[in-house]
């Protein structure tokens, strides 16, 4: 047999990650790859590197490895920028996390549920007047956008420009990215920060009862939060935020319409908490997040002891752990009744285990639940494409017949 590689330029990778999972998870779980990466698969050893305090998340201050000199160039740029909640160590995380969870409670996002559900219901009024919908452009990014926008209380005037710039970034952050990627990039961060300074400086003349207020009220009481870090957290909102909820409702959308008898489950009974941890599961949003080792770690194969050094990349993969069969029984299945669901990785796990969860989760159930329920009939027109990504998984186009 081949060896199994990890190739995420390979099409048919992109198109369908998992049985290339597979075959790394059985044949090579601790795999490096020929620029030296080690991408681990099994889901004990996705879950012991992400709870463990030997990794860092500051790649860019801790990796060892540089492949051009653009990324050299941005990894320079990096240490002398404010880096958001998402790439930072404690303490600081645990001080910026510590003031930002405040705002991400489940009952404060249970309070957005009667706006989710009228932006949701204006578009599936359309979609059944048209008798068709493109799920992605008409429901999937509108609907997320725009609840991140009313959460910080956003002006909506520049919001073409606000999702280009989101998508650009969002394009950086593969491994997979080019240099001209890179570039754009930096770019798009340069029209972007003078826009948000302009907006955090007037709403701290003008606080109100929105997010942002209440972020600003927290520094200013104590907790330091500069205007650096409060940009940089709202850039991850609209990054994280959205990206990740749209592809959700689309991954789950399609999901549910290839295995028409769970859809039916959805169409009869609503879309429950752990039916959403299923479609989390079988096909989330985020495929992988990378660590750092700060000294060095050793995983066991076949007892034999592999030891990592510091410096190097580990890439965990999020959907190789969530079909790892020795967690998960017929993990390539999809089960909406599946009694461990809850224990996917889709939102990484121990300190920087996503601060957005229930925000997503609770747009994924609106939207996809409600479409599920009111159309007897949806039907995939055409062939569903794919973002050509890596760590960001997600239906481009899912054109759908409705009635």
């Amino acid at each position: 047999m081949t060896a199994p590689v990890f190739n995420p330029f390979d099409p048919a990778f992109r198109a369908n990650p998992y049985p290339y999972y597979d075959a790394l998870r059985s044949n090579d779980p601790v795999h490096t790859t020929a620029f030296g990466m080690v991408v681990l698969t099994r889901y004990e050893d996705v879950s012991t590197t992400l709870k463990s305090a030997d990794f860092s998340r500051d790649i860019e201050k801790y990796s060892t490895q540089a492949s051009s000199e653009a990324r050299q160039a941005r990894r320079d740029r990096q240490e002398s920028r404010t880096k958001s909640i998402l790439n930072l160590d404690p303490p600081d995380h645990t001080r910026l996390r510590r003031i930002v969870s405040k705002s991400f409670t489940p009952s404060a996002m249970e309070r957005l549920r009667p706006r989710i559900q009228q932006l949701v219901d204006k578009v599936l009024d359309h979609a059944q007047d048209a008798g068709h919908i493109e799920l992605i452009d008409d429901l999937a990014f509108p609907v997320p956008f725009q609840v991140i926008s009313d959460l910080l209380d956003m002006p909506t005037d520049r919001s073409v420009e606000l999702r280009e710039w989101s998508q650009i970034i969002t394009n950086s952050l593969e491994p997979t990215a080019t240099d001209e990627d890179l570039l754009r990039s930096e770019d798009a961060i340069a029209q972007l920060v003078p826009y948000l300074t302009t907006i955090i400086e007037h709403r701290r003349k003008h606080l109100s009862d929105d997010m942002l207020s209440s972020l600003i009220t927290a520094e200013e009481s104590g907790e330091q939060m500069t205007t650096e870090e409060l940009m940089a957290f709202v850039v991850l909102l609209y990054i994280a935020g959205h990206e990740t909820t749209v592809n959700l409702i689309g991954n789950g959308t399609l999901a549910l319409l290839n295995n028409p008898e769970q859809q039916a489950i959805v169409h009869n009974n609503g879309l429950a908490q752990s039916h959403i941890d299923e479609l989390l599961r079988f096909d989330g949003p985020v495929q992988h997040t990378v660590r750092v080792p700060l000294v060095p770690v050793h995983y066991m194969v076949d007892n034999e002891q592999i030891t990592v050094q510091p410096g190097t990349m580990v890439l965990t993969s999020l959907g190789g752990a969530n079909h790892d069969p020795s967690m998960f029984e017929n993990p390539n299945d999809l089960q909406l009744n599946r009694s461990n669901s809850n224990r996917h990785m889709a939102f990484a796990s121990g300190i920087h285990y996503c601060l957005g969860a229930s925000l997503a989760k609770l747009e994924t159930e609106i939207a996809v639940g409600s479409l599920i329920k009111r159309f007897a009939q949806i039907e995939i027109v055409g062939t569903p494409s794919w973002r050509d990504r890596l760590t960001i998984r997600g239906v481009n186009q899912l054109r759908l017949s409705v009635s």
